[in-house]
């Protein structure tokens, strides 16, 4: 293997070694020096886009910098699991030459130090998600989305962390060990995109691209402190989604429930990325272009405003009912129509069709020998077993599925109904502030708590997947944090193609609730 695509993690055994109980203290300790000195890195994208556009640093001082901020915070957190410093090195040199030599940046994200998610395929760059079967898995070519981010001009510093295959609601696997939650090292930063949602949170990257087809963007980024954007998706996604593992590397074809989405520290700079990612397959781009539609309102007094606040089908906890009721005051004094009894769909139904349709895509990738098993086993399994939704779903015939997605389209149908006379709908993004890690406990034995009862684990995704069998955009940002310090979330879903409307929301609205906290590896 050549040097550059060698591996640079050495900071990852380290990480996974950490003790828990250790994590606050090495964090912020470490942290300390950096933080006293200027640490650009801390600022939005935009910012410093800006300064590099001015000149005020080069992309090569800024990469440095960025680098000198992950030796000393990522052994603590365990967010970036492969660096590639020689080639980011070889990056922003190249970006500093072509300023210099013609006056023009490379794109809109100029020099900009970024990592990725280990579930988009990078070329010449360890790409495993997080299974030990792709852990020597290094790539030809790139995701289609990281080509668009190589274009726009960015300099990918490495790889952020995922559970193995993306199929965790939490950050951990047998490579790369656990992804610590910034804010306390014993509660979860969430999954799929843990990883990338520690990263920005704490200033190791300026922003990232996730994934999401169970909530995995949007849980971590609330579970984290900051803003994602899950995109809208018809028949095609507005981003590309080739080359996102988990299906298997070199195929074409991808998950009819799959986004990729921005996760960025502010609302505008998830309009940054937007507008780099959201673009046509390179299949498509001959003929198709992708323009979303501008916020028609420019003030949070002119929109009419659904609150679906708490729900019987997935009740959520007193801090959070708390603060969606400072959410419902804070509309409401804005001068915004605020409908607080909206219910568009049927939250349980909306559920089930969402479970059925997720098993059934998750089967694709199975190997013959594999669903022939689950085949055998689903006819064999009584409707009300407990495995039956399961085994049922991942092997539906085609007829089956194809009634499924007709209920899809007639659930869009609802939907849009909805936002003929509603311009937004706001919801929390999960029943609860970040839970305790459950990494070490068997998938049958785990729960969460809200309010002192045991609930279902996967309940920490029900109120975010109210969009995802639809496809409808949807921002997750972080407002508020609970007694003990942990950020508190809420979601903003809007009709489908509305998604500069949702981030123009989440704009106006950060303008009017409480600031979230901030990581404490960024406090010291």
């Amino acid at each position: 293997m050549n040097r550059r695509t060698l591996l640079r993690a050495a900071t990852t055994a380290a990480a996974a070694a950490l003790p828990k109980t250790a994590f606050a203290a090495s964090a912020v300790a470490a942290t300390k020096d950096a933080m006293n000195s200027s640490a650009p890195y801390r600022s939005t994208a935009r910012a410093q886009l800006s300064d590099l556009r001015r000149g005020t640093i080069s992309a090569r001082e800024l990469l440095e910098r960025v680098l000198a901020h992950h030796s000393e915070v990522n052994p603590g957190l365990n967010a970036v699991v492969t660096l590639d410093a020689d080639a980011a090195r070889a990056a922003a040199d190249r970006a500093d030459a072509h300023l210099a030599g013609t006056g023009r940046t490379l794109g809109p994200l100029h020099g900009l130090p970024v990592t990725l998610k280990d579930a988009l395929e990078t070329r010449g760059l360890r790409t495993t998600c997080g299974s030990t079967e792709l852990s020597g898995h290094v790539p030809t070519t790139d995701a289609d989305v990281v080509t668009l981010l190589r274009r726009a001009g960015a300099v990918i510093v490495g790889k952020t962390n995922v559970p193995p295959m993306c199929q965790d609601l939490q950050t951990s696997n047998p490579i790369f060990g656990t992804t610590n939650n910034p804010y306390a090292p014993d509660h979860t930063a969430g999954g799929s995109s843990g990883g990338p949602a520690v990263a920005v949170a704490t200033g190791l990257s300026a922003l990232e691209v996730g994934s999401d087809l169970a909530g995995s963007l949007r849980l971590p980024a609330a579970y984290c402190g900051v803003y994602a954007l899950r995109t809208s998706r018809g028949a095609s996604p507005i981003v590309p989604t080739r080359g996102h593992l988990p299906r298997p590397p070199g195929w074409l074809t991808g998950s009819d429930m799959l986004t990729l989405g921005p996760i960025a520290r502010d609302a505008d700079d998830l309009d940054l990325l937007l507008d780099v990612i959201a673009a046509p397959s390179p299949a498509d781009g001959a003929a198709w272009s992708i323009a979303l539609p501008a916020p028609s309102k420019t003030h949070l007094g002119q929109y009419r405003v659904g609150l679906w606040a708490d729900d019987p089908f997935c009740h959520v906890d007193a801090a959070t009912r708390n603060l969606m009721e400072q959410v419902a005051a804070a509309v409401r004094d804005a001068g915004a129509d605020v409908d607080d009894s909206t219910r568009p769909v049927d939250f349980a139904e909306s559920n089930l069709l969402f479970t059925r349709l997720m098993f059934a895509t998750s089967a694709a990738t199975a190997t013959d020998e594999a669903f022939a098993g689950e085949v055998r086993a689903a006819d064999a399994v009584a409707d009300d077993a407990p495995a039956a939704r399961f085994l049922k779903s991942r092997t539906m015939r085609h007829r089956d599925w194809a009634r499924a997605d007709e209920d899809r389209q007639q659930l869009r149908s609802t939907w849009a109904a909805y936002f003929a006379t509603h311009d937004v709908l706001i919801t929390p993004a999960a029943p609860t502030a970040a839970v305790l890690d459950q990494t070490s406990v068997p998938p049958q034995d785990r729960y969460i708590t809200v309010d002192g009862e045991k609930r279902d684990f996967f309940d920490q995704t029900s109120w975010v997947n109210l969009a995802s069998p639809v496809g409808l955009p949807s921002v997750v940002m972080p407002t508020g944090r609970t007694d003990d310090g942990l950020p508190l979330a809420i979601q903003i879903i809007g009709p489908y193609l509305s998604d500069r409307t949702v981030i123009a929301v989440a704009k106006l609205l950060s303008q009017v609730l409480p600031s979230a906290p901030t990581a404490p590896a960024l406090t010291a």
